[in-house]
């Protein structure tokens, strides 16, 4: 009931930029908090950035300073602004967004991307 759709990764030297775009539709009735994590080879997934209802940040120690989250609440869109990529940042990004899809409880659930590989290369 609950769609997320990533888009804007690709491939991009070291100490390039790129803009993660995920936009959430469906049985939307409000949004929690949207964010984004990320899983390279072998590797867990991890925290990138979160940004909840209030427009609250957190990011992960490793983007601190080079990362950014936006959203945009009529678009039910959340953006990633990633500069001075380094090959460390290699990763598929998944989107994650806490959604309450009705207006009868306060229940909310986690929903996931499918997915988008950004690569960091010369």
């Amino acid at each position: 009931q609950v769609q997320l759709v990533e888009s804007g990764g690709g491939l991009v030297q070291p100490g390039g930029s790129l803009t993660l775009s995920c936009a959430a539709s469906g049985s939307i009735f409000n949004i929690h908090a949207m964010g984004w994590f990320c899983q390279a080879p072998g590797k867990q997934r991890e925290l990138v950035a979160l940004i909840s209802s209030s427009n609250m940040t957190n990011y992960g120690d490793s983007v601190k300073g080079r990362f950014t989250i936006s959203r945009d609440i009529a678009k039910n869109t959340v953006y990633l602004q990633m500069n001075s990529l380094k090959p460390k940042d290699t990763a598929v990004y998944y989107c994650n967004s806490v959604i309450q899809t009705s207006p009868h409880t306060e229940a909310a659930d986690s929903y996931w991307g499918q997915g988008i590989q950004v690569t960091v290369s010369s």
